[in-house]
């Protein structure tokens, strides 16, 4: 037997996944088989959560080991791995509550459904990640060359801000306008995209780069730039680094 079930809008705006689940647990002599919006929608999450952490531990264990070696340090990559999250974290708070909750739906001219497609917040991640690193590496290759030359963590940071500021907010303010465009588009996944990614460049290159970041640079001091004995090798050194500013990074 089939049977054709609209289900109404009260409950697409609940938990669908637990919806269908108490489908396909209805007694039936084969199973109850669940297709449409609501089942694709849950079957596919389901397998994109499955692989979601391999996914992640990968993009975070590959932005590290990279960090590391082109600093010597690990906490910097740390440090830069955490700061990435904050500002994603804004990304994933402006999905909820202007899109999954309508705020602002309004002004945007679109009509909330109570939820967002899964693999959203997953593209999102990635280009938004992706744009972070790019700020950081900016940032932290000024820092990183000024302390080769200096060996003085404190002018290293000041001096790294000074130089690469400029680049990081006109990149920022470019890359901004550009995915604000979508806003202006019919397509609430455009909207998404553009709105959640622009919000996220725009503290990411403020917020998160010109303040937080030099902050616990300034208040971890040497330890920026700790790594044990046998790693120590591994680093990407100037060429043209004194050798005495490498010896006393760690004496």
């Amino acid at each position: 037997m089939r049977l054709a079930v609209v289900p109404t809008q009260q409950i697409m705006r609940g938990d669908v996944p637990a919806f269908v689940e108490r489908v396909r647990d209805t007694p039936a002599p084969a199973g109850a088989l669940v297709g449409g919006y609501p089942g694709e929608t849950t079957d596919f999450r389901s397998v994109l959560l499955d692989r979601l952490p391999l996914a992640l531990g990968l993009v975070l264990a590959a932005t590290y080991v990279i960090l590391f070696l082109m600093t010597g340090s690990l906490l910097l990559p740390l440090k830069a791995t955490v700061l990435n999250l904050l500002s994603l974290s804004v990304m994933f708070g402006c999905l909820v509550w202007v899109f999954q909750d309508g705020n602002m739906s309004g002004i945007l001219g679109f009509t909330p459904t109570g939820s967002i497609e899964p693999s959203i917040p997953v593209l999102m991640f990635c280009v938004a990640y992706g744009l972070s690193m790019d700020y950081e590496v900016f940032l932290l290759a000024r820092i990183k060359e000024e302390h080769d030359r200096t060996g003085d963590t404190r002018k290293a940071v000041g001096e790294g801000i000074r130089r690469s500021a400029p680049l990081i907010t006109a990149a920022a303010g470019i890359l901004a306008l550009s995915f604000l465009s979508y806003a202006t588009g019919g397509v609430v996944f455009l909207k998404e995209l553009g709105v959640g990614t622009a919000l996220t460049i725009l503290v990411d290159a403020t917020l998160i780069r010109v303040v937080l970041l030099p902050v616990t640079m300034r208040l971890a001091g040497r330890a920026n730039w700790w790594a044990p004995r046998p790693l120590r090798r591994l680093r990407i050194r100037e060429a043209d680094a004194p050798a005495e500013v490498l010896h006393r990074e760690y004496v």
